[in-house]
């Protein structure tokens, strides 16, 4: 078992930043690789992020590549989200995931999830 807490969401204005982090417990952190996804009211969870265990491999969408930034700590169980240039579309829940498999751009492939952390961006 994985356990995962997310924090540092909240209200920012267009064109701030936030850095999400998501602390994980448990099982060896090091060997599974992390994602994070999002939702936003009314719609379908969304990828956003994905690194693998050992940061060699990144991957973003189109829709946050440039703005957004995925890294890990290993020596502190820990996942990042650096978020910049924030826009009132990326007002969503976000959630930190870990999987055991290769395909981390697919929420389905994720075998732990966090709670959430709620991210508004006010226009």
């Amino acid at each position: 078992q994985v356990q995962l807490v997310e924090s540092g969401g909240g209200l920012v204005q267009a064109g701030g930043s936030l850095r999400l982090s998501c602390a994980a417990s448990g099982r060896s952190f090091r060997v599974y690789g992390m994602g994070w996804f999002r939702q936003a009211p009314g719609k379908e969870r969304e990828f956003v992020a994905a690194i693998t265990w050992d940061g060699g491999n990144i991957f973003y969408p189109d829709s946050v590549k440039g703005r957004f930034t995925i890294s890990r700590d290993n020596a502190k169980n820990t996942v990042y989200l650096q978020m910049t240039s924030l826009k009132p579309e990326d007002t969503a829940v976000y959630y930190c995931a870990a999987t055991g498999s290769d395909l981390i751009g697919i929420a389905k492939s994720y075998d732990y999830w966090g709670q959430g952390t709620q991210v508004t961006v006010s226009s």
